[in-house]
């Protein structure tokens, strides 16, 4: 009896040292809400896809063509266009609506512009696949341009599968994507804005909408995923 009665004041003892260590436990200031694993169960539903998995979809099918933005889809351009703004106008936006900016950027600044991993890894799956590829881009037309040859080497697409690059504007009145897209009979558009993906849906195509970087220059950053479409996983960069 005596041995039990010792246990138990032993098992108390320890029970009551373990309160005063947990009673005087250092707790760190609390610095945010902080999320539990149910706020994370209830994260935006989005439809993922990865490159493989387009590839898949695409198994026993004919060469298509299939078209791409090019600025946050497929080039990271962001400094050329961040040097536009100080140059031509720090206070706003009214870079983009001047000629001379337009001049640099589609003949020089792209130097600077890094293509992106997710644009060579699906030009190369379509380019594998024989499929016929064209770049759609909003940019403003110049006389003349180095944008073509850039993407030509960075994303790694031999001489006679490159074509000439389409400069479509940003115009509303002048926006000719669209017309672009049912012209060369796109299957496909890859990009990163609500109006490529809307461009995309007006002629019934497939739209696959491509992470635009969290730092990049075009902000606000848009809801990927908000009409429906696929959007490719790590394709932020």
């Amino acid at each position: 009896m005596r041995k039990v009665t010792l246990a138990l004041s032993a098992i108390a003892l320890a029970f009551g040292l373990n309160g005063m260590a947990q009673a005087k436990m250092f707790m760190p200031e609390q610095v945010s809400s902080g999320v539990t694993t149910v706020d994370l169960a209830q994260r935006q539903a989005v439809h993922w896809v990865s490159v493989a998995q387009i590839d898949k979809s695409l198994q026993n099918q004919p060469p298509i063509a299939v078209g791409f933005d090019i600025d946050d889809t497929v080039l990271f351009s962001s400094p050329g266009f961040y040097r536009g703004k100080l140059k031509y106008s720090p206070n706003d936006n009214s870079y983009l609506k001047n000629p001379a900016f337009w001049e640099k950027m589609n003949n020089e600044w792209d130097e600077f512009s890094m293509p992106k991993q997710i644009g060579i890894e699906l030009v190369q799956m379509h380019l594998k696949r024989g499929d016929d590829i064209y770049f759609i881009t909003g940019r403003t037309e110049t006389k003349t341009e180095t944008v073509t040859k850039y993407l030509q080497e960075g994303l790694h697409i031999p001489a006679d599968k490159m074509h000439a690059v389409i400069f479509a504007g940003d115009e509303p009145s002048k926006n000719d994507k669209v017309s672009w897209m049912k012209n060369h009979k796109l299957k496909i558009y890859y990009g990163d804005a609500d109006a490529d993906i809307a461009a995309a849906h007006e002629l019934n195509i497939r739209g696959i909408r491509i992470l635009r970087a969290s730092n990049s220059s075009y902000q606000p950053l848009p809801k990927a995923g908000r009409f429906g479409e696929e959007v490719v996983i790590k394709s932020e960069y």
